[in-house]
């Protein structure tokens, strides 16, 4: 294992220190993994809180700032954040008008989130819960149900733009459940990832071989299949999405192609191409869309696809300004 890390134990911490020092706007407390908007709440607003597991990033503490979520709560790699971390973060971004909670569905953050929201009712704030399982890799009521992997951003966006409104609590809920309820995704992966503390692959490839459907805590995919063009595999990813997709009714996409960490920009816009002529093909038309290293897997090759059909609203909360360490626009 190469990795430019001080020791295992440590690399959360290390990594939260080097974001407090590089990104004065944002106030870190390390030790709890909270990071929140250092000019602290708007009276009034709902409070946007997510997080998880670490080995996502940028998600989700580089999307704290204006426009997007007031505060994110790192656990461990690929391990939830503990209920009273996360208690913490709700208290801090509690203005009075509650908080809502943005959740990938894997059971120990569903778990740890949920206890942290008791927890936060018992004292008084008012919290609402919205669960992203947007990963067609799995069948819906398999297991813990569908994972939350791309869309996890779609969501943080359009509900930040609109708490940033000021809309009202059960309104941004609302309209969080709307985006995830109306978003796919699908992943590929090329490598495995490899977690400093195992210092070895989660799994290994072939020197031909891709990996069909991974999510984004390092495990396996589906099924395996051999290495094949950009176009081929961006017509598996969008087989599996498009087969699952509400009929669209004339509405457009906000896509994302989204690298999993090891993967260059050169390679995702080779895919973004592709995307657009197979969707181009089928009489969809992509309204807006996004092309990076925004949820990953620490270092895995690959991507994911995601697509979220949007209606006005949901367009005009993505165009609204953003201003965070890893995504900004407008004003």
């Amino acid at each position: 294992m190469k990795k430019l890390i001080n020791t295992p134990e440590t690399v959360v911490a290390d990594a939260l220190r080097g974001m407090a020092a590089a990104h004065r706007e944002l106030a870190v407390d390390v030790e709890a993994g909270v990071v929140t908007r250092a000019t602290g709440t708007v009276a009034g607003k709902v409070g946007i809180l997510s997080g998880g597991g670490s080995g996502h990033e940028p998600l989700h503490a580089g999307f704290v700032g204006p426009g997007m979520l007031d505060a994110a709560v790192a656990g461990p790699v690929f391990t939830s954040p503990v209920p009273d971390h996360i208690g913490r973060a709700t208290a801090a971004v509690d203005s009075g008008a509650g908080v809502l909670h943005i959740v990938k569905n894997y059971t120990g953050d569903v778990l740890n989130f949920g206890m942290a929201a008791e927890d936060a009712i018992d004292d008084g704030i008012r919290v609402e819960t919205v669960v992203v399982d947007d990963d067609v890799a799995v069948a819906r009521g398999e297991g813990a149900g569908r994972r939350g992997t791309g869309a996890t951003l779609v969501v943080e966006k359009l509900a930040g733009g609109l708490a940033d409104s000021g809309a009202p609590l059960a309104e941004v809920a609302a309209f969080a459940r709307k985006t995830n309820e109306r978003s796919r995704s699908f992943g590929v992966a090329l490598s495995s990832c490899t977690t400093p503390a195992n210092g070895t692959p989660n799994f290994r490839l072939g020197e031909r071989e891709i990996e069909i459907g991974v999510g984004i805590h390092g495990e396996p995919g589906r099924r395996r299949a051999e290495l094949t063009t950009a176009a081929e595999t961006a017509e598996i990813m969008l087989d599996a999405i498009l087969a699952d997709l509400p009929p669209a009714d004339g509405d457009p996409v906000i896509l994302l192609v989204n690298g999993l960490g090891a993967t260059p920009p050169i390679e995702l816009y080779v895919v973004r191409a592709e995307v657009e002529r197979i969707l181009g093909e089928r009489g969809i038309v992509i309204a807006r869309s996004l092309v990076g290293n925004y949820v990953t897997s620490l270092d895995m090759a690959g991507c994911t696809l995601t697509l979220c059909r949007a209606d006005e609203q949901m367009l005009r909360m993505w165009d609204a300004p953003v201003h965070t360490p890893s995504l900004r626009w407008g004003a």
